[in-house]
């Protein structure tokens, strides 16, 4: 629990930072603002579509009754809009991430020169840093696709739909998110997905602690134009933090 508390710390941290250079803030905005537009006509685009898309994926129910047809394919636009929402959420930061990747390596360059600067850094060119970014955010959309697509099918259980189900969707989402936030500190130490994941894996709740805020106050419209730089902000102290204790626990153990 003091991780994941310490987390949430680490985003107000990210908050305060970005409060205190606006024109970091506004330059973290950028890339989310497009990246926003082009997910909000897809959304649009999917929701003046919606009931035709239920009709084709529950075909099915077109000779029942119609209250028992109707029911089945209002929940099949339940799931469809969830679904899209979620991979909505997930793709966001991957995009963004893509789009931003200069703009967010500034800002991690900004944040960890005021902390002191990050040791062992390497330098990555704009090609280089936007391929590891498109990579990397494809590989972690298609396996929290994995988690997620099994949690909304479970969401038509009764009782565990409406209770268990929201919350681990919660916590999946901000685990991916978090592996996203804390990219670029890795990036610039020439560390990989795979070493994120692992090195995260030990402080899974100091992660949460992070993803999680972030990705509730990305579902709220508009919000997240702010919330990314902020997140990415608070993704260089965690991926410090984390860096740091095994830098520590590594030297224990020697």
């Amino acid at each position: 629990m003091r991780d994941f508390v310490r987390g949430v710390r680490f985003f107000g941290q990210g908050l305060v930072m970005m409060l205190r250079s606006p024109r970091l803030l506004l330059i973290g905005a950028l890339p989310a603002v497009l990246t926003a537009l082009l997910l909000l006509g897809g959304m649009i685009t999917l929701f003046y579509w919606l009931d035709d898309l239920s009709a084709l994926v529950t075909p099915f129910a077109d000779g029942w009754g119609e209250s028992v047809r109707t029911a089945v394919r209002v929940a099949a636009d339940v799931v469809l809009a969830g679904g899209a929402l979620v991979l909505a959420l997930l793709s966001f930061t991957a995009l963004t991430l893509a789009i931003g990747g200069p703009f967010y390596e500034h800002i991690a360059e900004q944040v960890e020169d005021e902390l002191g600067g990050a040791p062992d850094q390497v330098e990555l060119s704009w090609l280089r840093l936007l391929w590891m970014g498109l990579r990397d955010g494809i590989v972690l959309v298609l396996r929290s696709l994995l988690y997620t697509i099994p949690l909304l099918v479970a969401g038509f259980v009764p009782v565990v739909g409406q209770t268990v189900v929201p919350v681990a969707l919660a916590l999946v989402t901000a685990w991916f998110l978090a592996l996203e936030l804390v990219s670029v500190p890795f990036y610039r130490r020439g560390m990989d997905l795979r070493q994120r994941r692992a090195l995260l894996a030990g402080r899974r709740p100091l992660a949460l602690g992070l993803g999680l805020p972030a990705s509730l106050l990305c579902a709220i419209p508009l919000a997240a134009i702010v919330v990314m730089p902020v997140a990415f902000a608070g993704g260089v102290l965690v991926a410090r933090e984390t860096l740091r204790s095994s830098i520590d626990g590594f030297t224990r153990a020697g």
